[in-house]
């Protein structure tokens, strides 16, 4: 991974700028993941960074890894109280209006036909998304996702069950097309209590095509 993928470092940070389908934990074949990468993110320092949050392999944008386990901590728990500001962008798969917030706690379920995914469930793990309509082209809309929880694919369930717009590209829960999957971590503020935020803003990838600019 190369240093232009680098968003934010200071002595305790590092934010990349995640490609899409580079997963964050490494597959069960033992295929390429972010793990291949960390030895080339040190920048000077003995220890590899360690991601704090995931992103899901085909998403793609802001991905804060700390610098040593101190951090590790605090940035953990900063993401764990809500306290961490992510903005992400997706495309969405029919014509969204407006704005809202998406409150649909989402459970797993698992079959052996189709593996597991994540449904809307009112008993299952509070999940909540604030959105917003940006544009429309060719049916399809731009929207800009504000999460306040950190649920497994949170953004994919709620655009799809939510808006009842699945995100474009999405394999699980939408139609998949070919291109990959339009969702991207736009944007990261970690507050850090005296210190300054980090803060970082990765750039629309050209997957997004007409959205891009």
């Amino acid at each position: 991974m190369h240093g232009d993928r680098v968003l934010f470092i200071d002595g305790e940070a590092l934010v990349i700028d995640k490609p899409a389908g580079l997963p964050v934990d490494r597959p069960r074949n033992g295929s390429i993941s972010l793990e291949n990468h960390l030895e080339s993110l040190k920048f000077g320092f003995k220890r590899w960074p360690h991601a704090v949050h995931r992103l899901d392999r085909d998403t793609s944008g802001c991905l804060l890894l700390s610098r040593n386990p101190k951090a590790h901590a605090r940035f953990q728990q900063a993401f764990e109280a809500g306290l961490v500001e992510k903005r992400y962008l997706a495309v969405l798969n029919g014509l969204v209006e407006g704005e809202g917030m998406i409150d649909l706690p989402l459970a797993k379920v698992s079959t052996m036909e189709e593996g597991w995914r994540m449904v809307a469930d009112p008993s299952g793990k509070s999940a909540r998304t604030g959105w917003r309509a940006l544009r429309h082209e060719d049916g399809r809309t731009l929207v800009e996702f504000r999460p306040e929880t950190g649920r497994t694919h949170q953004i994919r369930v709620h655009a799809a069950t939510g808006l009842g717009a699945p995100v474009v590209g999405d394999p699980v829960y939408g139609a998949g097309e070919p291109g990959g999957m339009l969702l991207h971590a736009a944007s990261l503020t970690v507050p850090r209590g005296e210190k300054d935020p980090i803060t970082a803003e990765a750039p629309v990838p050209e997957r997004f095509g007409i959205f891009q600019n």
